[in-house]
C-alpha cells in the first residue's frame, strides 16, 4: 500500500505540489507564530534600574490588596500615595536619606535670548526643525537621587542654582550642555539652562533639578532612599502603620518606572499571536481539505480502474490516506524549516510595527516546532480522511465514464456537517444578541465566531456555486461570441472544480471584510458615543497626554465671564465582585454642579444631579445597579469607601465609565475642562479668553471645540490593532493564494483534452486562453459573492448588537481592501489557469485529444 501511495504521489505530482506548498506554508506559519507566542510567555529579568545602587528604598505600595475567601487579590493603583512626612523624619534618624520626587517635565528648545532655536542654533521659524522636540515628555527628579541609579555626568556639572538642569542624553540626542530650554512643570513654565548631561539608561528621559527647586515643584516625597540596616527600616515602617513597602534586592524593581511594562507589552501581542495561529490553522485545514477533496474527484476513473482490477473500498481509502500522510510528513518537515527560519523575521517585523518592545526576540523553545509538525501531519490526514470515503465508494463502472458533468456534488455527511456548523455559528450569534449584546462586541467573539459561519458556507460551496455561476454569467452569456456561454457551461458542469476554486476565495473575502469591517464599525460606534455624550462648546486639555492642568489655570478658567466650566479628573475605582474578583473601572471625577451642563451620558436609571460626595454613578456592567443601594469600592489611591448609587448608565460599547466627585478622585489632578458658553455670552469672546489664559500659562494647553475634542478623543483603530489585523490577514491570504493557484493549475492541466477539442473545432489559441481566463474570473467572482454574503451576516450581527445597546452606528465596509483582495485573487486565478493552458496548447491538438489520462 505504501509503494502504491508513493507511486501515486510521484505520477500525480502536479496534483499534490499545491497541497504540499499550502501545507508547508501553513505549518511554517504555525511554527513561526508558535515560536513568537512562546517568547511572550516570559519577560526578561531586568533587575532594579532607577534604584540599582540604593541599599533600601521606602515607598507606598503601588497595588491594592484585598483579602478574600480565596486569598489576597491585588490590582494596580491609579495613584501611589506619597511617603508621610512623619515617616521621613523617623527614617532620617537611622542614617542618611535621599528624598525622591517625580514630576512631569515638557521641554522645548530656546536660544540664549529665550527664543526657540533650530538644530543649527538659528532662530526658529515656522516649519523649521527644533533642536529639542517641542513638548518632549520627560520626568523630573532632584539631583541628589541620581546617584541611586547610578547616573554619572558625561559632560558639564551638577545643578547648583535654580534654573539649572542636568538631562539624559543618548546617542544622537538633541540636548547638549549650554542649551537653554523652555520647561513646563506642574508649577508652571520656566526657562532652564542645561549645565550637564548624563547617559540615557533606557528606562526614562530624565531632567534633574536642584533639590530645593524639585521640592518647590513637587513637595510630596514619592520614595525615600535610606542608607541604614533593612531590618531597622522595616521596624520603623511597621510601627508607622501599613501602606508602605520596604524594598531591597530585586524588590527595588517595584520602584522603577513601569515595573510591569514588559509583561503588559507582551500581554496584547500574546493574544494577537494566539489568534493568528488559530486563524492560520483554520485556513490551513480548510484549504488542505478542499484540495484533497478536489484531487479525489479528479481521480474517479483511476479509482474505478483500481476497483475493476479487484481493489476493495478499504484499500482505496487507505491509499488516499497514505498519500496524504506522505505529503503531510514531507510538507511538515519543510514547514518546520520555514517556521524556524521565519520566526526571527516575524519577531523583527513585530518590533518594527511597535507591537512588542525592542528587546523582543525568539527564545530557545522547540515545542512549537514539534506542535506545528504533528499538526501538519494531522491536518493532511484529516483533510484526506473525509475524501477517502468518497474514493472508497467509487464504482468499477466509473472507468467507463466520459462525461465531465458532476452528477452528485455533495455527500450526505457534508450536508450534515455544514448544517451543524452553520447552526452552531448562527446559534451563538443569536444567543449573544438575546442574552448579552455586549458579548458580541468582544474581540474574541468578533474574531472567532465569524469563522464558524465561514466554514459552514464554504462547505456548501458545491451547492451554491452552480446557481450563482448561472446568475453571474447570465449577461456575459448574451454578449456576442461564445466565450460567455462556454465559460458559464464549463463552470456549471464542473461544480466540484468550481467549488474547489471558490472555497479559498470565500474564506479570504469573508475573513477580510468581516475582521476589518467589524473593527472599523466598532471604532465608528465608539466615536459616535463620545460625540453624543459631549455637549460642551469648548474643551480644554493639557498639551501632552498624561499631564494635568495647573491649579492656577483652572481657577482662571472658572473666572472667565460667560464660561460654565466643568473640571474633571481621570481616576479609577475598584470593586470586589462575588467576593472573589477585583474589577477596576475607569472613572471621571467631575464637578457635580456642572456635569449636566457640559455632558449628556446615557442614563437608564436615577439622576446625574443626585451625584454627591457620598455617591457614585455606575454602568449596567456592574453587578449592583439598583439606584439607592450602597456599594463598597476602592478609590484610585486605595482608600476603601462605601458609596450610594445615584444613577446608572447604559453599557454602550464599554466606554461609558464611572462618575464620582472630586473628593473621591484619589488625589488625581485636573486633566480636562469642559466649557459650555452661557446663553447671554459671546462664544467668540469666551474662546478668546480661554486661549489667552492658556497662552499666558505657557504650558502648551490646548483649547478645542467640542467637535474637535470628540474627534481627537474617539478611540479609533490603533496602529497596533491595524498591524495585528494585517498580520493575521496576510497569513490567511498566503495560504488561500497558494490553494487557489494549486487548484487551478491542477484543474487546467487535467483539461488538456477539453482544450484540444476546442482547438479542433476551430478556436484559436488566444480564444481558448481568453475562455480559460474568463472562466477563472467568473469562479472567483462566485466565491467573492458568497464570501460577501457571509461577511454581511457577520457585520449585521455587530450592527444588531450596537442597536440593542442603544448605540446608533452605520456599518463600515472596507470596500477598498475588499476590492484589492478580489483583484489579487482574480489575477492569481487567471494567471494560474492561463499559464498551464498555454503550455498544454503548445502540443498539437490531435495529439492532445488522443492522449492518455
Amino acid at each position: 500500500m505504501l509503494m502504491l501511495a508513493l507511486h501515486g504521489v510521484r505520477t500525480r505530482w502536479v496534483t499534490f505540489v499545491g497541497s504540499f506548498a499550502a501545507l508547508a506554508l501553513g505549518v511554517g506559519l504555525i511554527a513561526a507564530t508558535g515560536l513568537a507566542l512562546a517568547a511572550t510567555f516570559g519577560a526578561p529579568d531586568r533587575g532594579p534600574e532607577r534604584f540599582a545602587a540604593a541599599h533600601v528604598v521606602v515607598r507606598a505600595d503601588d497595588r491594592l490588596r484585598v483579602r478574600t475567601a480565596n486569598g489576597v487579590r491585588t490590582r494596580p493603583l491609579a495613584r501611589t500615595a506619597p511617603v508621610p512626612p512623619a515617616l521621613v523624619t523617623e527614617l532620617a534618624a537611622l542614617g542618611r536619606t535621599v528624598e525622591d520626587r517625580t514630576f512631569p517635565v515638557d521641554l522645548a528648545a530656546t536660544g540664549q535670548d529665550g527664543e526657540p532655536r533650530t538644530q543649527d542654533g538659528e532662530p526658529r521659524t515656522q516649519g523649521s526643525e527644533p533642536r529639542a522636540q517641542d513638548g518632549e515628555p520627560r520626568t523630573g527628579h532632584p539631583w541628589s537621587v541620581a546617584a541611586a541609579a547610578p547616573y554619572r555626568l558625561t559632560s558639564g556639572r551638577s545643578p547648583a542654582a535654580p534654573g539649572e538642569a542636568v538631562v539624559t542624553a543618548g546617542p544622537g540626542g538633541h540636548l547638549r550642555t549650554g542649551d537653554r530650554v523652555r520647561a513646563t512643570t506642574p508649577a508652571g513654565a520656566t526657562t532652564l539652562t542645561v549645565v550637564g548631561t548624563v547617559a540615557d539608561r533606557g528606562f526614562e528621559s530624565a531632567v534633574f533639578l536642584g533639590d530645593e527647586e524639585a521640592a518647590r515643584i513637587s513637595p510630596a516625597v514619592d520614595a525615600l532612599v535610606v542608607h541604614a540596616d533593612a531590618t531597622a527600616v522595616r521596624n520603623v515602617v511597621a510601627r508607622a502603620g501599613g501602606g508602605m513597602d520596604v524594598l531591597t534586592g530585586d524588590g527595588r524593581r517595584r520602584a522603577d518606572p513601569g515595573p510591569d511594562r514588559d509583561a503588559e507589552a507582551l500581554a496584547s501581542v500574546n493574544a494577537l499571536l494566539g489568534t493568528a495561529a488559530g486563524i492560520t490553522l483554520f485556513v490551513s485545514v480548510s484549504v488542505v481539505a478542499s484540495t484533497f477533496s478536489f484531487a479525489v474527484a479528479q481521480r474517479r476513473r483511476e479509482f474505478g480502474l483500481l476497483r475493476t482490477a479487484g481493489a476493495t473500498p478499504g484499500q482505496i481509502r487507505r491509499t488516499v490516506v497514505a498519500e496524504a500522510v506522505v505529503v503531510g510528513v514531507l510538507a511538515s518537515a519543510a514547514g518546520w524549516w520555514l517556521g524556524a527560519t521565519g520566526a526571527p523575521l516575524l519577531a523583527a517585523r513585530l518590533v518594527d510595527a511597535g507591537l512588542v518592545p525592542a528587546w523582543f526576540a525568539i527564545g530557545e523553545q522547540t515545542w512549537p516546532l514539534h506542535t506545528a509538525f504533528w499538526t501538519g501531519v494531522a491536518v493532511a490526514t484529516a483533510g484526506a480522511l473525509a475524501a477517502s470515503f468518497r474514493a472508497g465508494r467509487t464504482a468499477p463502472t466509473e472507468v467507463l465514464r466520459e462525461a465531465a458533468v458532476d452528477s452528485r456534488t455533495m455527500p450526505v455527511s457534508r450536508w450534515i456537517l455544514a448544517a451543524l456548523v452553520l447552526l452552531t455559528g448562527a446559534g451563538l450569534l443569536v444567543t449573544a444578541l438575546v442574552l448579552d449584546p455586549g458579548d458580541a462586541l468582544g474581540r474574541k467573539a468578533y474574531i472567532t465566531r465569524p469563522l464558524l459561519l465561514i466554514v459552514g458556507v464554504a462547505l456548501l460551496a458545491p451547492v451554491l456555486a452552480g446557481p450563482l455561476v448561472r446568475a453571474l454569467a447570465w449577461l456575459p452569456a448574451r454578449l456576442p461570441g461564445a466565450t460567455g456561454v462556454l465559460a458559464r457551461e464549463n463552470a456549471s458542469a464542473g461544480v466540484r472544480r468550481t467549488a474547489a476554486v471558490a472555497a479559498p476565495v470565500v474564506i479570504t473575502v469573508a475573513l477580510t471584510v468581516s475582521l476589518l469591517g467589524m473593527v472599523a464599525t466598532l471604532a465608528q460606534a465608539k466615536a459616535t458615543e463620545v460625540r453624543t455624550a459631549t455637549t460642551a462648546d469648548l474643551v480644554v486639555v493639557p498639551g501632552a497626554a498624561g499631564r494635568t492642568l495647573p491649579p492656577s489655570f483652572v481657577e482662571r478658567v472658572r473666572a472667565v465671564e460667560g464660561a460654565v466650566a466643568g473640571v474633571s479628573r481621570s481616576t479609577a475605582v475598584t470593586v470586589l465582585e462575588e467576593g472573589t474578583a477585583l474589577v477596576t473601572s475607569e472613572a471621571r471625577a467631575v464637578d457635580r454642579a456642572r456635569l449636566t451642563a457640559v455632558s449628556a451620558p446615557p442614563v437608564v436609571a436615577g439622576r446625574l444631579t443626585d451625584l454627591d460626595d457620598d455617591s457614585i454613578v455606575v454602568n449596567e456592567e456592574w453587578l449592583t445597579t439598583r439606584v439607592g443601594e450602597r456599594v463598597t469600592v476602592w478609590l484610585g489611591d486605595g482608600r476603601e469607601v462605601s458609596l450610594r448609587i445615584a444613577a446608572v448608565l447604559a453599557t454602550g460599547t464599554g466606554g461609558n465609565g464611572v462618575y464620582v466627585t472630586a473628593r473621591n478622585a484619589g488625589g488625581a489632578g485636573a486633566d480636562r475642562i469642559d466649557v459650555a458658553v452661557a446663553e447671554a455670552a459671546d462664544p467668540g469672546a469666551v474662546a478668546a479668553a480661554l486661549r489667552t489664559a492658556a497662552e499666558a500659562e505657557g504650558t502648551g494647553i490646548r483649547v478645542l471645540t467640542g467637535a474637535e475634542w470628540a474627534a481627537a478623543a474617539a478611540p479609533g483603530m490603533s496602529d497596533s490593532t491595524r498591524a495585528g489585523l494585517w498580520l493575521i490577514l496576510s497569513m490567511a491570504l498566503l495560504c488561500t493564494g497558494i490553494a487557489l493557484a494549486n487548484t487551478l493549475v491542477t484543474a487546467t492541466s487535467d483539461r488538456a483534452r477539453d482544450l484540444a477539442v476546442l482547438r479542433l473545432t476551430g478556436a484559436s489559441v488566444p480564444q481558448v486562453l481568453r475562455l480559460v481566463a474568463v472562466e477563472a474570473v467568473v469562479v472567483v467572482t462566485v466565491g467573492a459573492v458568497i464570501g460577501a454574503g457571509v461577511a454581511a451576516v457577520n457585520l449585521a450581527g455587530v450592527w444588531g448588537a450596537l442597536a440593542l445597546l442603544g448605540v446608533p452606528s452605520g456599518v463600515v465596509v472596507p470596500w477598498g481592501t475588499a476590492g484589492a483582495v478580489l483583484a489579487a485573487a482574480a489575477v492569481v486565478a487567471a494567471v494560474s489557469a492561463v499559464v498551464p493552458a498555454a503550455f498544454a496548447l503548445r502540443t498539437r491538438p490531435v495529439e492532445l485529444a488522443g492522449m492518455r489520462e
